[in-house]
């Protein structure tokens, strides 16, 4: 059997590994929205902080959770705010960028299941270098009227 140095195990590992984490990119409180039965979609928010010198983008999200995951934000259209879907979330260097309700948000669409306050929502994010990282949202019932969330969180509804 062949015997392996410690980097070059290592490089081995990382190379085999179906997720190269994004080193530069933190993520801060992912929660994903709770739902009422009957409603095929929610949304996963979080914050994204860039530690990086280069600029870098969010491009892709993935979950079991739901038929499809789409990068959404939200814009005013002819006075009506519209939800839209967007091909990246820029990530500057240095910077943080809050995905939160009513903003840049991850959608889940054709849920699997009810997400219920308890559960938690496995996610992955794509960068634009090709990274990946797992990230693990706990379900949250936030208030639809914009008002604090009903769990005391703090965050305004979607």
């Amino acid at each position: 059997m062949m015997s392996l140095g410690p980097l070059a195990f290592l490089a081995a590992l990382l190379l085999a590994s179906p997720a190269v984490l994004a080193a530069d990119i933190g993520v801060e409180d992912p929660y994903a929205r709770a739902v009422p039965p009957g409603q095929p979609n929610s949304a996963v928010f979080m914050v994204l902080t860039n530690a990086g010198d280069a600029d870098r983008a969010l491009v892709a999200a993935e979950s079991d959770s739901a038929a499809n995951v789409e990068l959404h934000t939200h814009t005013m259209v002819d006075g009506m705010m519209q939800m839209r879907r967007i091909e990246r979330i820029p990530l500057p260097a240095g910077e943080r960028v809050a995905l939160e309700p009513g903003g840049l948000h991850v959608m889940l669409i054709g849920l699997a299941e009810q997400l219920e306050p308890g559960m938690d929502v496995a996610l992955t994010l794509v960068f634009d270098d090709g990274s990946r990282t797992r990230v693990t949202a706990p379900v949250r019932r936030i208030d639809p009227t914009g008002m604090h969330s009903m769990q005391g969180e703090g965050h305004a509804g979607h």
